[in-house]
């Protein structure tokens, strides 16, 4: 492997951006990131380490879940999940953190990246209640750097397109489970766990 070990190499490699490419980051919210924001139901939120380990942890409720709480605030509720709170582990220890939200079928995306701390009580709370549940914290993001990224790797990947989509390239989530996670339980239990019924417990306790 020849490895690149520098800037200038890098640069070098791969050429210099437009000027444009740089201008079009904002610090603040523009309207336009609000509309995107609340048309938006998903996004990854990539977050490191106090020792540079890193994670990306998808985040997603109905459209509009990411609050915009000022020009430059937005808040994003933490749901129930595997309690492992990798990303906020890390956020404790080094605030800043990426995030990339995503329409489904568009193939530009708004990225913000910025400093983010952890509130587990807040009046906006009261806003995130999505069947009954509110969040027992949410991720306040303090935005350093916001702009729209264009759709190359959308199209590259044809990600939108259902006649590429092979869902059964890879055994189902049971199978995986099964096989990774948990070997002490039967295949069936866990097909019945991640059945149909899986989705009723998604707002449910921490």
């Amino acid at each position: 492997m020849q490895e690149i070990t520098d800037e200038t190499e890098l640069r070098e490699l791969i050429g210099e951006p437009l000027p444009r490419a740089w201008e079009k980051e904002r610090t603040t919210l523009h309207e336009l990131d609000r509309a995107w924001l609340a048309a938006s139901p998903f996004c990854l939120l990539a977050t490191a380490g106090a020792d540079g380990s890193c994670d990306v942890s998808p985040k997603g409720d109905p459209a509009g879940y990411t609050l915009v709480l000022d020009e430059g605030t937005i808040a994003i509720p933490e749901r129930p999940g595997n309690r492992r709170v990798d990303s906020l582990r890390n956020i404790l220890t080094n605030p800043h953190v990426g995030s990339i939200h995503l329409i489904p079928g568009r193939g530009d995306t708004l990225r913000i990246n910025g400093r983010a701390r952890l509130v587990r009580d807040a009046p906006f709370f009261d806003d995130m209640v999505v069947k009954g549940h509110r969040p027992v914290l949410a991720i306040v993001v303090e935005v350093e750097q916001v702009f729209h990224h264009c759709s190359k790797a959308f199209l590259r990947s044809q990600l939108w397109q259902p006649e590429t989509w092979a869902p059964q390239a890879v055994p189902p989530r049971a199978v995986l489970a099964q096989t990774l996670e948990r070997p002490d339980a039967t295949l069936s239990d866990l097909e019945d766990y991640y059945g149909p019924s899986y989705a009723d417990g998604l707002y449910r306790g921490q």
